[in-house]
């Protein structure tokens, strides 16, 4: 600095002699000026504080901040610049804390505060109180009132689905059996479950019957089995009788015995299928309902807003599942839950799972996963090996080609642990 040719030295007290004060002052503005322009850069600086517009401070040309926080913000952030600008002066004109400025100077323009930059703390509390009912608000918004469209429908009985669907998670447990009841059997095993019931699925279709029949047929199967010991040649007829006590319980018109006798091939006699329907309803204590996947994946699919084609894939996945002696470990409401999930992830090919989704079905993706990813193993080998029924059936008009036109899921596999517990 003592170098600078530029920087005017500060005046000499003991030499001013009678010289007045003032007059010293006044000849040493030129002075600070350039001092200014030395530190500050190339740009003379006239007033302490200098108040910039938007445009200059921010390079947004044209913009007007439009709400009271943007403004706030940006009054802030030009008062810090202000600051920092006025301690850089004073701390190197060497004078200390006293700066004078020429009031006549015609460059010195002092521009006053806008007023809606101003800003009270109840102002800001209040602006915190609006800001935090719509982040509330967004929240309830997200989550849909599924049932709203049929608050005429009588049939819907919207005034008693929640309660009928609390009472349906504390009922499914009771109508689960032990996935490794299949050890108690010595003349099957759960490659011989997988075939009948893959067989029985085939003959559900052609029969034309419920949807809600098949998956308590399934259910009658296994709680049986699970009781009750039996021989390879009476497993067929135990699928047999069990599709007839599910159809008394569900369907309107039902098959009769002698369709049942058609069907095995006159494997048994009239008088074994009605003596196999008493040991079956003894050993089941004619406890026939429990609540299946069916109820559970009626009510999810609603939750999901899903279209007929997300709804075909997701009854295919869960029949798949059907026949896996393996997913007997997931309950009711897990598999359906999954399955929809599932067929929304093959479907839009990326994770699909709603806040109204995990609202109505209690399960969040991470619970899913695991039984998802089994579907979609099952939907990657479904046309091929020896039990295709559940394919063949899907692969059809009536349900529109699902089975063949629907691509599994496949990135849902590619996950490590690490993507699982970002969610």
């Amino acid at each position: 600095m003592e170098n600078n040719p530029n920087i005017a030295k500060p005046p000499n007290f003991q030499e001013m002699g009678s010289r007045k004060f003032g007059q010293e002052i006044r000849n040493n503005r030129r002075a600070l000026n350039v001092l200014n322009q030395n530190f500050m850069g190339s740009q003379a600086y006239n007033c302490v504080v200098n108040k910039r517009s938007l445009s200059e401070s921010h390079g947004v040309c044209g913009y007007k901040p439009n709400t009271r926080k943007f403004a706030a913000q940006i009054s802030s952030s030009h008062q810090e610049e202000s600051k920092k600008q006025k301690a850089s002066i004073s701390s190197t004109n060497g004078f200390g804390d006293c700066i004078f400025i020429d009031v006549e100077d015609e460059n010195v323009i002092d521009h006053p505060e806008p007023m809606f930059l101003e800003q009270t703390e109840e102002e800001k509390e209040e602006e915190e109180e609006e800001e935090m009912e719509e982040v509330e608000m967004e929240i309830e918004e997200a989550v849909l009132d599924i049932d709203g469209s049929d608050s005429n429908n009588s049939l819907a009985i919207v005034d008693y689905i929640e309660d009928l669907h609390v009472s349906y998670r504390k009922m499914e447990s009771y109508g689960c059996v032990s996935p490794d009841y299949m050890t108690q059997q010595e003349d099957i095993n759960e490659k011989m479950r997988a075939i009948l019931i893959d067989w029985l699925i085939e003959v559900h279709d052609k029969f034309e019957l419920m949807k809600e029949t098949l998956f308590l047929t399934i259910n009658l199967i296994d709680r049986f089995l699970s009781k009750q010991k039996v021989m390879r040649k009476k497993l067929q007829l135990v699928g047999l009788v069990a599709m007839l006590l599910a159809c008394k319980y569900e369907e309107v018109s039902v098959p009769v015995v002698d369709d049942l006798i058609l069907i095995s091939d006159k494997a048994y006699t009239r008088k074994e299928i009605l003596e196999m329907e008493k040991l079956m309803l003894s050993k089941l204590q004619f406890n026939m309902s429990f609540p299946t996947p069916y109820v559970f994946l009626l009510r999810f699919l609603k939750a999901a807003q899903c279209d007929n084609k997300i709804e075909m894939l997701s009854f295919f996945l869960i029949e798949l599942s059907l026949v896996e002696y393996e997913m007997l470990r997931f309950s009711p409401s897990l598999l359906a839950a999954s399955a929809v999930y599932t067929a929304q992830c093959a479907f839009f090919g990326f994770k699909e799972w709603s806040r109204t989704c995990e609202l109505h079905t209690k399960y969040s993706q991470l619970q899913l996963l695991e039984c998802s990813r089994m579907m979609v193993g099952f939907h990657q080998k479904a046309g091929t090996g020896k039990l295709t029924g559940v394919y063949r059936k899907y692969n059809s008009s009536k349900f529109g080609y699902t089975s063949s036109r629907s691509e599994a899921a496949a990135f849902l596999l590619l996950q490590n642990e690490q993507d699982d517990d970002e969610l």
